[in-house]
């Protein structure tokens, strides 16, 4: 045959997604098959055009294409357009129609080894229905995908993508199971349990600490969004736990390793709730680590901070801004107060003898609540119970029940006691015995308290700034002509002073116990805002174990 009269065609092919064209030959059998085609047909194949997209599209790179040249070619000749089965046109009858008439009025007329296309009403009739049977199937194969991606979640899987700090893992039971992602798993936990502690005081300071750990990852120049730090704040995965209200899964155990207690995450939920955000300050560097606890010792307002330009160079310089202030606008050199800091914080260096005592203190304390922390356990359980008996009752009236109103009031109030009772199920298995022994839980806490000087050396803002949380619970004022006023400082330095003073008689028992439980509740919960803290030798790299001896033990 003449090949100036043969007629020629093109190809198009189409997959779901970019997986199948790495899994699998579906691009290339579909080629095969339409080249088989042509070649009965006596057509002469000039190009072939894919897609990897749902056929529920219209708008697709690789059809965009095919029509471009379609109408390139339309004034010469009118091509062919082969197409493997109706099916690879498009999977939706809106879609299939749409595109049907786009590849006529471009000039192609479309072709298939499964179908044969026509213009008759009998030929569109088969075209229509087929093409409604694509729609079904592809509804039907997203019925079934969700489903059993619900089925999975119900089991307590995961079945989305991967969040940071975790990674898919094929597990021996089919499937695939979350596991811990390191470095990420270990900078997402001491994020969300210094926001829980109170280490981070705002979303802010969270954005900052993750914008700060190059091992994060971030946008362009650097930035963490805002909506990021909202959803690792607010997503119960971390916790250990799944919940997917637009598919009716209530919260539930997974089968994954949590990086965070669900207690923490109850403790962010309550934070957030209480609107505690602030903006992401650009002014709180490690130029003036005082600022924000420095106050001014007329007025008792917190100090700013600020450079000073001189003749030849800057000038650092804490000042009071407050209005009204006999010391509004007058600077006080950021040398000398720091240096002056400095003493008092040396000032609170325990002797030997009274630091040997508050150690025996702990480790008495420590033995009396690990025999206690069995009672505890009786206690939750007794109250888990009892919330199974409200559940079964609000079950009962629910059903009985045929007002919309008082029917989700119901519910709600259920979903509500399952998070309780899941909180206290967690409680309940974690404080029978702690997880790790004396020395672990102590030793980096005790370093602290005999010298905070020790950890205030270190080049690190945050690691100033949790010495100044953990030491002095409120601001410290500074007056211009006498320095720093006695300032009021936590608990355990408090009553390390008050033994050295020589407050030493016998203790009544009274007064013995209710003074030392809340001496280790404060380092079992206080020290929490030291997580992570390191200096050279890794002195404080474990600082935050001393927090988990609220939830080893249960200290109430």
């Amino acid at each position: 045959m003449d090949t100036t009269t043969q007629r020629r065609a093109v190809i198009y092919c189409r997959v779901s997604n970019v997986k199948q064209t790495t899994r699998g030959d579906g691009l290339g059998s579909q080629e095969t098959r339409c080249r088989e085609f042509a070649r009965r047909l006596d057509l002469e194949v000039i190009k072939v055009f894919k897609d990897d997209t749902s056929g529920g599209y219209v708008d697709r790179p690789g059809m965009k294409e095919l029509l471009a040249f379609l109408r390139a070619h339309r004034k010469r000749e009118r091509l062919v357009v082969i197409i493997d089965d109706i099916s690879r046109l498009a999977r939706g009858i809106e879609a299939h129609l749409k595109l049907r008439t786009a590849i006529n009025e471009a000039g192609g007329e479309l072709k298939s080894p499964s179908i044969e296309f026509g213009t008759d009403s009998d030929s569109v009739l088969v075209e229509n229905l087929l093409a409604s049977v694509s729609q079904h199937q592809r509804q039907k194969n997203g019925e079934q995908t969700i489903n059993r991606m619900r089925a999975r979640a119900m089991n307590g899987f995961w079945v989305f993508q991967a969040p940071w700090g975790y990674a898919f893992k094929r597990s021996s039971g089919g499937g695939k199971v979350l596991v811990r992602s390191e470095p990420l798993a270990t900078i997402i936990t001491e994020a969300l349990e210094g926001f829980a502690s109170g280490r981070f005081a705002s979303q802010g300071e969270v954005r900052r600490f993750l914008e700060e750990n190059p091992q994060f990852p971030r946008k362009n120049h650097g930035v963490v969004p805002h909506e990021r730090v909202m959803q690792l704040l607010t997503q119960p995965l971390f916790a250990g736990y799944i919940e997917l209200p637009r598919w009716g899964v209530s919260m539930r155990k997974a089968q994954h390793e949590p990086l965070i207690s669900l207690e923490t995450y109850n403790r962010i939920q309550d934070r957030l709730a209480g609107k505690l955000r602030s903006p992401n300050r650009v002014t709180l560097n490690g130029d003036f680590p005082l600022r924000g606890y420095l106050a001014c010792g007329d007025c008792s307002h917190p100090m700013t901070a600020n450079w000073s330009k001189g003749a030849y160079k800057a000038y650092p310089y804490y000042l009071c801004r407050q209005p009204g202030c006999v010391s509004k606008g007058k600077s006080i050199n950021k040398e000398k107060v720091e240096r002056e800091f400095e003493e008092l914080l040396q000032r609170l260096t325990p002797s030997a003898e009274l630091f040997t005592l508050a150690s025996t203190i702990f480790k008495d304390l420590w033995d009396k609540q690990a025999k206690a922390a069995v009672e505890v356990r009786r206690e939750l359980e007794r109250e888990v119970r009892e919330m199974d008996a409200k559940i079964r009752t609000l079950l009962d009236r629910l059903v009985e029940s045929d007002t919309p109103s008082v029917v989700q009031a119901y519910e709600r109030r259920i979903a509500e006691l399952e998070k309780e009772k899941l909180a206290k199920l967690e409680k309940a298995a974690s404080c029978a015995q702690p997880k790790r022994d004396y020395d672990e839980m102590f030793r980096t806490a005790l370093d602290f308290l005999a010298s905070p000087w020790s950890l205030w050396k270190s080049e690190r803002l945050e690691d100033k700034r949790a010495v100044l949380k953990l030491t002095f619970p409120g601001n410290i004022e500074y007056d211009r002509e006498r320095g720093f006023r006695t300032p009021e400082t936590s608990l355990p330095f408090k009553v390390l002073s008050e033994i050295s003073a020589g407050l030493k008689e016998m203790a009544r028992p009274k007064r013995f116990e209710l003074l030392t439980p809340r001496f280790v509740v404060w380092c079992s919960i206080q020290l929490s805002y030291g997580r992570g803290l390191s200096m050279r030798g890794g002195l404080y790299r474990r600082l935050a174990w001393c927090a988990r001896v609220q939830v080893g033990l249960q200290l109430r």
